[in-house]
């Protein structure tokens, strides 16, 4: 008999239970054969793929049968049974089962010193995804058993408790498992509350309404709940740690005199919103019994007017405003406080309010009120004086505008400037790869090639061979080489060069399906490569491509162009590529160059001169209207399919016919995105030209607000080019603003940035597309009121309060009408940048809304941003003027 064989049969057949009892009747001559054998067995499987082969968590178990029954010491048992491939059995419970009979031949002692071993190497089980992450704490269930087994005192750390609030998690239905039979639960129960990490088990489970149940019949003392969430209360943390134990004291609901009442004022000025919620309640419980002193009610309504929640602020002025006289005047302190909030009704009630316990305000607290209430308006100063005594108004602060800083524009890598270096960027190029990138490659081929084509190819075959294994001919790999995304493309312009019979046959394949739908934008650059890839397969090569940027906006140097042209020596260049240098040309160039350009030979040459002389062509117009597309046909699509901007473009005469393609917008049928990343290529095919850009941004795709494809990203990039921007730009900019993720907001507000301090935003514009998408209820107003809150603090206080003072008239409500919800924000917003501006003048409609009774919010931003527009006397931070 070969033990080592017979023992290996059973694992590989997965029969533990037969396993368990063949190791049970080995003699210890077996056992140490099978333990000479184990361990390099295992190293041997390890690397030989053993993880890919079979199916680690239904062989751990046996593997781990294995070891404990024949390895000798602790030490060497623990470490075998925590291999990270073993430490995971399918059924953590039946290994725990099958386990403990063969350690109890070990001497107690051994199995002692076994179950701290195993203890010592608990952790919670984690993973790089949620999903990813065990539930559990792997060798837990072995650690348990062996603790219960040998009367070992339950091992230190929370991972031991963690596990067991996982055990607790994982009963299954009709499981004879009944908390108050848990052998665990006396000595765990105290650590439960001061434990890391069970409030994920502890919500997946019912244990805590099973211990408000034992506390009932006195199973489990109240006492102990009661402090222990108590006190796990004042440990602190996130609201997610602390819901079960919220949960339970409100199952306990305690008495009033079981209420910790010091140790709940104590939480209130830095626990969580829903564990100072609940501690609110309580302590509100317990000052009904008269069990809250002076003292200690004057600390928890002062904790929570300094709170940064709303409701909780609002919620001790209503506590103040209960109490009485004598007992109120504690609280006085608490209502000075509030008298700097945002918030004009809470303000002006805690002001009444101070006014009312004034009688009963000690000498300190008065103190705080007037110096509080010297920052109030006048007429709640006034109100304060009449209780307080005289209130000298603090002196305004006066607003200090930042300094408006444009975003730091993109950085151009320099040219390839070896074969070597063209196969390192081309193995980096991938699906996503960045247009900056694709231009660099494909830039560095053409030249490299011209100069030296049998150095590239033989500095290409060995990137051939790894793209295409087995020597396989590219047709076989379409999805690599025939797709139309630009980066596979370039792919195909290397492939041309290695191996043009190969790339050959690809080019006489079937269309990529995607090509019909592309934007013309996208049809461009694809033509421009397709005529690269052809002129290599043809053996052919040029000097360098005209259309490759000099700067990382896309714009080609004029003067590097001519030069590139005079390179051809005489040869025609490239047509689409040809365009494509055309349309990447600054609009500020030197008057000599024509000149030189007129020395061009061929129509290339001709038409290079005729721009330069006619200074580029004359720009389209551009006008964008947002409205909402019957979908009727279609019940089921999302509401932003449904939101639509309808584009118009004015094109100028006499243009060529490539170029009125390219300013022309198709609105025969929905426009679509080919992939969402395309929209970063289009900056950088027309960088002179960003209203048209703007405009084609809006027309592809889901509406901005709600997409989640690059427009944004392509936005940020289009802000750093050149050419008009109006109603188009303004218009991605607004829907960007009022975007639902915070990176495309961030994009957008980049981006308005940008022009901004480059004296380019058209603020105007900008105000009139928010009123338009506010009204048409295409963006969200706090997400505007936010995104020009931040602009404004980032020095766009004057174009800010431009496009605001565009967007009010319309925005705000006509006699009768109730204000939309968020305009008092934005009105805040609207006077901060109004005053950093130094405008004055009249908002329609502002004036009458001013004088209107009530004590909102929104009227009293009103009043303050009319006060700021009509103030005189005052000199403007910024001079400026509005009227």
């Amino acid at each position: 008999m070969n033990p080592w064989q017979e023992a290996l049969d059973r694992i590989e057949a997965g029969d533990n239970r037969d396993l368990a009892t063949f190791l049970d009747g080995l003699s210890d001559l077996g056992r140490r054969a099978i333990a000479i054998q184990l361990p390099g067995h295992m190293t041997e499987e390890l690397r030989g793929g053993f993880s890919a082969r079979v199916d680690i968590e239904g062989l751990a178990t046996g593997f781990r049968l294995a070891g404990a029954a024949c390895l000798t010491g602790a030490e060497q048992v623990a470490a075998w049974l925590d291999r990270r491939e073993l430490r995971r059995p399918r059924d953590p419970e039946l290994d725990a089962a099958l386990l403990l009979p063969l350690l109890r031949r070990r001497p107690l002692e051994w199995r002692r010193d076994l179950a701290v071993r195993l203890a010592a190497r608990l952790r919670p089980a984690t993973g790089r995804r949620r999903w990813q992450r065990a539930e559990g704490v792997p060798g837990w269930d072995l650690v348990a058993a062996l603790v219960t087994d040998t009367g070992l005192e339950p091992p230190d750390g929370d991972a031991f408790v963690v596990g067991w609030a996982w055990r607790l998690a994982r009963r299954r239905p009709g499981e004879d498992l009944e908390l108050d039979r848990d052998p665990l639960l006396d000595a765990l129960l105290p650590r439960l509350f001061q434990a890391q990490g069970v409030a994920e088990p502890l919500g997946r489970s019912t244990a805590m309404t099973e211990l408000a149940a034992l506390a009932r019949t006195g199973r489990v003392p109240r006492a102990t709940l009661v402090d222990g969430c108590a006190s796990r209360f004042l440990g602190g943390g996130p609201d997610a740690e602390m819901m079960p134990f919220v949960w339970l004291w409100r199952l306990l609901a305690p008495e009033p005199p079981e209420i910790p009442v010091l140790d709940l004022v104590r939480l209130l000025p830095s626990a969580g919103a829903t564990v100072t919620e609940l501690a609110v309640e309580e302590l509100r419980r317990a000052e009904e019994a008269g069990l809250l002193d002076d003292e200690l009610f004057a600390e928890a309504v002062g904790a929570l007017a300094y709170r940064p929640e709303k409701k909780l602020v609002e919620e001790a002025v209503r506590w103040a405003a209960r109490a009485s006289g004598p007992r109120g005047g504690g609280a006085v302190p608490a209502l000075a406080a509030v008298f700097d909030l945002d918030d004009p009704a809470l303000r002006g009630r805690a002001v009444r309010l101070a006014v009312r316990l004034a009688p009963y305000a000690g000498e300190s607290a008065r103190d705080a009120v007037r110096e509080a209430a010297a920052r109030l308006p006048a007429d709640l100063r006034e109100r304060v004086a009449a209780g307080y005594g005289e209130v000298a108004a603090a002196e305004p602060e006066r607003p200090v505008a930042a300094v408006l800083r444009a975003p730091a524009p993109p950085a151009l890598a320099p040219p390839i400037a070896s074969p070597d270096e063209l196969v390192a960027e081309l193995r980096a190029l991938n699906w996503r790869s960045e247009p900056a990138r694709c231009e660099r490659v494909l830039g560095g081929l053409v030249e490299l090639t011209h100069r030296d084509r049998a150095a590239v190819v033989a500095a290409l075959r060995p990137w051939l061979e790894e793209t295409l294994p087995d020597g396989e001919p590219a047709e076989h790999h379409p999805y690599m080489f025939r797709e139309s995304r630009i980066p596979f493309l370039v792919l195909r312009c290397a492939l041309a060069v290695v191996a043009p019979k190969w790339s050959r046959r690809l080019s006489t394949g079937p269309d990529d399906y995607y090509a019909s739908s592309e934007s013309v934008y996208q049809r461009l650059v694809r033509r421009r490569l397709e005529e690269v890839i052809a002129l290599f397969e043809d053996g052919r090569t040029v000097p360098a491509l005209l259309a490759t940027p000099t700067s990382a906006t896309g714009h080609v140097d004029a003067a590097v162009l001519v030069e590139r042209m005079e390179r051809l020596e005489g040869g025609e260049p490239l047509p689409a590529d040809f365009e494509q240098a055309l349309l990447r040309l600054p609009r500020r160039h030197d008057p000599e160059l024509v000149v030189r350009a007129e020395k061009l030979p061929g129509e290339a040459g001709r038409t290079l001169a005729a721009w330069f002389r006619d200074g580029g062509w004359p720009d389209p117009v551009v006008r964008v209207t947002p409205y909402e597309e019957e979908r009727s046909y279609d019940s089921y699509s999302p509401p932003s399919w449904s939101r639509r901007v309808r584009v118009e473009v004015v094109t100028p005469a006499g243009l060529p016919a490539w170029l009125a393609e390219l300013w022309g917008v198709d609105q025969r049928g929905p426009a679509y995105l080919s992939y969402p990343d395309d929209a970063l290529w289009w900056p950088l095919v027309m960088p002179s030209h960003r209203e048209l850009v703007a405009a084609a941004l809006l027309r592809f795709g889901r509406w901005v607000s709600d997409g989640n494809d690059a427009k944004m990203t392509a936005l940020a990039a289009l802000a750093h080019g050149d050419g008009p921007v109006g109603a188009a730009t303004a218009m991605l900019i607004a829907g960007g603003l009022g975007h639902r993720r915070d990176a495309q907001r961030a994009a957008a507000a980049e981006a308005a940035l940008t022009l901004a301090a480059r004296g380019q935003l058209p603020a105007a514009d900008l105000g009139r597309a928010v009123a338009q998408l506010v009204e048409a209820e295409f963006v969200v107003l706090k997400r505007i009121t936010a995104a020009f809150d931040d602009l404004t603090a980032a020095g766009a206080h004057a174009e800010v309060w431009a496009a605001l003072a565009e967007a009010l008239p319309a925005l705000l409500p006509r006699p009768g009408e109730r204000p939309r919800a968020g305009l008092g924000e934005l009105l805040a917003v609207a006077a901060r940048a109004a005053a950093l501006t130094g405008a004055r003048g009249e908002v329609a409609g502002l004036a009458d809304m001013a004088e209107r009774k009530g004590s909102s919010r929104v009227l009293y931003e009103a009043r303050h941003l009319h006060e700021t527009l009509t103030a005189s006397g005052t000199t403007p931070p910024d001079g400026g003027q509005f009227s």
